[in-house]
């Protein structure tokens, strides 16, 4: 055997171990993609859901409105005319009388220009305590040019069954509002308008205890037949026990499970991150005002075809001077009215047809494409739905 055959003999099983090693490393990658793509799929389809919390709204958990009346003083001559404005007028002479301040028994000759009547409201967080703060927010009454500056007195702050719940004062931040004497004038925010930061202190409690509860009502914030079922299959699915139900579109209704009785809380931390797939009804909304208009993903068109036209007429009037003759006698120049009508139809806009099963993107672009502005698209989406070819409810603002 020579050399050569004997060197051949030996390279043969090395570059046969060499292929095995590279297939080897082939399919040990192949196989790691097939894991993170196992892996990266659920979460995928979890992301693409929302949370349970962002969905609904659970039974108890929720806001109340508080409303209070009061005064703002410390005005700089921008508070209520008390002329104009009587009921600031008595809330100041009934404010000084509790004060004790009552031994002349004659207001009559009050002119100040430094208070204002306001309304006072507010927002009551769920379980809020007592001592808690909260913010307030002020509007005028009367005839008051700006709060800035001003002080709010004491004011209650009732709730819709007329008990007091907090209590309100502090310093006034509001916008201001400045003019000259040539008309000019420039204003920031709204000076009729302010805000109270912290500046109501919770007297009373709401009297509702969460951990007393045996069942719970879940609101859906977009009623959905749909969603609610996706809802209570999704508890379902995670308390391995038939504890929620779909009551109607908007509520569902959950039991709460024996070894979950007291720590309601509890329960609803760990169902709250659940992951639902909310549903909708195609929807178009148009505000007219603005010319805006926002379509849901589902909103389908059928066939129908779709011209815009472009229709300008331009009336201009060119003065013309006539002139007498050379030779006339008495003759006198006058200016004569010559007035010109113009008709510009725009023949470049063609029919577009849009077939059956037309998504939002196609819809879109097909608009887009005849060079239509947002107050003709609002026209031919109305038109579109009086032929019966819009597929989806159209809301108007």
């Amino acid at each position: 055997m020579s050399l050569n055959q004997e060197a051949t003999q030996l390279s043969l099983p090395h570059r046969i171990g060499r292929k095995c090693h590279r297939a080897c490393r082939l399919s040990l990658l192949m196989a790691v993609i097939g894991v993170v793509v196992l892996v990266l799929a659920p979460l995928h389809a979890a992301h693409a859901a929302s949370r349970l919390k962002d969905v609904v709204n659970f039974e108890g958990v929720r806001d109340n409105m508080l409303v209070g009346y009061g005064l703002v003083v410390g005005l700089n001559g921008t508070g209520d005319t008390l002329t104009n404005s009587p009921f600031t007028e008595r809330s100041l002479i009934g404010m000084l009388e509790r004060l004790g301040i009552n031994e002349t028994g004659d207001f009559s000759t009050i002119k100040t220009a430094n208070i204002a009547a306001v309304m006072v409201t507010a927002t009551l967080p769920p379980f809020s305590a007592q001592g808690a703060r909260i913010d307030v927010t002020l509007g005028t009454m009367g005839d008051a040019k700006s709060l800035r500056g001003g002080v709010l007195l004491v004011t209650p702050l009732q709730g819709a069954d007329g008990e007091v719940y907090a209590v309100a004062q502090g310093s006034v931040t509001s916008g201001f509002s400045a003019s000259g004497q040539s008309g000019s004038s420039v204003t920031h925010g709204v000076p009729t308008s302010g805000r109270i930061a912290n500046g109501a202190i919770v007297e009373r409690e709401i009297n509702f205890h969460l951990a007393d509860l045996t069942s719970m009502r879940l609101t859906l914030r977009n009623p959905d037949f749909t969603t609610s079922k996706r809802v209570a299959d999704s508890i379902n699915k995670y308390l391995k026990s038939p504890v929620a139900s779909a009551v109607d579109s908007a509520t569902v209704r959950l039991q709460i499970p024996e070894g979950k009785r007291g720590d309601v809380v509890g329960l609803m931390t760990e169902i709250e991150q659940l992951p639902v797939q909310p549903d909708d009804i195609a929807r178009v909304v148009i505000d007219e005002q603005s010319g805006v208009i926002v379509m849901g993903e589902n909103v389908h068109i059928s066939t129908v075809a779709i011209a815009q036209g472009n229709l300008t007429i331009r009336i201009s009037e060119t003065p013309q001077v006539s002139q007498p003759g050379p030779l006339s006698q008495g003759g006198t120049t006058t200016v004569v009215q010559r007035s010109s009508v113009d008709i510009d139809e725009n023949k470049d806009n063609k029919l577009a047809m849009l077939k059956t099963g037309v998504t939002l993107q196609e819809l879109v672009q097909s608009l887009n494409a005849l060079g239509i502005g947002p107050r003709d698209m609002i026209s031919i989406l109305q038109s579109i739905k009086a032929a019966g070819a819009l597929q989806a409810d159209l809301e108007l603002l």
